[in-house]
């Protein structure tokens, strides 16, 4: 029994001093319910609180971890989540990345029906698209179907306006390239916005390749083609699109304030607009100036005989055509820099009075509401004071009351909705507002740096051309003149001697003797000047000694 005994009790002594509690915790977390109630039955004096964490880690597990999923993650991405992918996708689905361009434009059709096509290239990481990278074709009438939509949609959502239409000289070269860039700009920001985004008609406009086909399937009618308004969010709820419900008075300070801000922000910007293109129309007067000017040049270099002054004058002609053309491509830079900019503020400010003017329509509609449901509410205490002979009216009056009491309320959100979410629309209004103008004074102010840099320069290298013929080839026709006329002289003529006929010519002012006939002739003059200034050395030197004899006689 004695080594027995301490055999059989050692188990049983070692379980609380060995270090088996912990490993027996760990374990049954690994292990899954079907070993805890037993194991907390068994561990109630030794590992109870291994055994409550367990149980706290079942329930929390029992409670949340099959209905975190459904409620959060669709509701934030709209329905769109395809399968159980993990947060990652689910995180780069909710912030797509699209980079589109508006390019390829060309006129189509014949002369009564012509009209500009553009090419629209996206490339998107949006899983809602087929395809990462594709091309469709799409007009101007397209660009404009898609911004109603997308106001119909997306009430209270300032939705950035395509360009203003245009009748005359909308095929010209800068027309169409401005209209390109404003197209481009606006379809861009529509996929930058995180609501518009995810709009089924921006995918239908992006990607479908029969879009005539497309648009006449889709909920509500094309407006352009016949005229009738489409259906969106606030006509399905009840809203009147097409009447104002009268006079809207502003009971909010902020919306009333913002609404005197924008005011004078569109006059200020047309001011603005007016401006710039005075500048532009200058910048072309002055460019076609010049176009005058080096035609003037180019003429008169025709006409003059002497090449020493027909050459710089048909450099200016040439410096001038570059001139022009530099004059001209400044002045299409500040149309697409800082004049594009201005003209889509301008329009985006008639988009942001537009949303007003649907947040005043859910007013006058949620009011309409309450009108209506008042007057039934009347009709219906009338039915119940009438007794028992009305009751089959009751029934359906209560019916009516319920619905009517149902449209009020939803009016009444979808107003106070659309104000929350204009105030967010304006506050990415200004903050997109600064960050587009300062691009575009930057761009603007390189762009004029970068003329005036290119101006000097071709003014400098004209410089340096006249200085280089002025220095240089002047003096080489007088050189190889020079050199004719000295070959021609007789060569048994003393190499010192003087020529009296030559000294006569140069005297008389002909250019036939070269500047190496001139310094031989000086040279040969130059003893008899010396000899004579040696003379009047010598008399000055004979007066001071006569004078210095008499002086001591005086």
């Amino acid at each position: 029994m004695g080594p027995l005994g301490p055999l059989g009790i050692d188990p049983v002594a070692d379980e609380p001093v060995a270090p088996a509690p912990p490993v027996k915790e760990l374990a049954s977390r690994t292990r899954q319910p079907a070993s805890n109630r037993p194991d907390t039955a068994a561990s109630g004096t030794s590992s109870g609180r291994g055994g409550e964490f367990d149980g706290d880690e079942n329930v929390s597990a029992f409670l949340y971890g099959g209905r975190q999923p459904p409620p959060v993650r669709p509701a934030q991405l709209d329905g769109r989540t395809r399968s159980s992918q993990p947060s990652v996708a689910i995180e780069q689905a909710a912030k797509p990345i699209f980079s589109i361009t508006v390019g390829d434009p060309h006129t189509v059709g014949n002369a009564a029906s012509s009209h500009t096509v553009y090419s629209v290239m996206t490339r998107t990481s949006s899983k809602a698209y087929l395809n990462p990278n594709f091309t469709v074709v799409r007009r101007y009438r397209d660009f404009l179907w898609l911004y109603e939509r997308m106001h119909d949609n997306n009430p209270g959502v300032v939705v950035p306006p395509p360009p203003e239409k245009q009748t005359l000289n909308r095929f010209e070269t800068n027309f169409i390239e401005s209209r390109r860039m404003a197209l481009e700009r606006m379809i861009n920001k529509i996929a930058a916005h995180p609501i518009l985004q995810t709009d089924v008609d921006l995918k239908t406009f992006l990607e479908s390749e029969s879009f005539n086909i497309a648009i006449k399937h889709s909920n509500g009618k094309d407006t352009l083609l016949s005229g009738s308004e489409s259906k969106g969010i606030m006509s399905s709820i009840g809203l009147s699109v097409g009447s104002g419900g009268g006079k809207f008075i502003e009971h909010d300070d902020w919306f009333h304030d913002r609404r005197i801000y924008l005011d004078a922000l569109e006059n200020q910007l047309k001011a603005l607009q007016k401006s710039t293109d005075t500048v532009v129309a200058q910048r072309k007067a002055l460019s076609d100036s010049c176009g005058d000017f080096s035609v003037s040049l180019h003429n008169l270099a025709a006409v003059e005989l002497s090449p020493s002054l027909s050459g710089p004058l048909e450099a200016l002609g040439d410096l001038q055509l570059r001139i022009q053309e530099l004059y001209q491509r400044q002045a299409m830079q500040d149309i697409l820099t800082i004049g594009i900019v201005i003209d889509e503020y301008i329009r985006m400010i008639g988009s942001i009075k537009k949303a007003f003017e649907q947040r005043q329509k859910s007013y006058h509609s949620w009011h309409s509401a309450e009108q209506k449901l008042q007057d039934i509410k009347k009709q219906h205490d009338k039915l119940m004071r009438a007794g028992r002979s009305q009751q089959d009216r009751i029934g359906q009056m209560q019916a009516d009351v319920s619905d009517a009491e149902r449209k009020t309320h939803a009016t009444r959100l979808l107003f106070e909705d659309m104000g929350r979410l204009m105030r967010t629309e304006l506050d990415r209004f200004e903050r997109e507002k600064v960050e587009d103008f300062k691009s575009a004074v930057e761009t603007f102010l390189e762009s004029a740096i970068e003329a005036q840099k290119e101006l000097i320069e071709l003014w400098e290298t004209y410089l340096l051309q006249l200085d280089s013929d002025e220095d240089g080839p002047p003096l080489m026709p007088a050189g190889v003149v020079a050199d004719s006329a000295a070959q021609s002289r007789p060569t048994d003529a003393p190499a010192g001697s003087s020529i009296p006929d030559d000294s006569d010519e140069d005297e008389e002012g002909e250019p036939s003797l070269s500047g190496t006939t001139a310094i031989d002739s000086e040279a040969a003059s130059r003893p008899s000047v010396e000899t004579a200034h040696d003379d009047d050395v010598d008399d000055e030197d004979a007066e001071t000694s006569t004078e210095a004899v008499l002086r001591p006689e005086q």
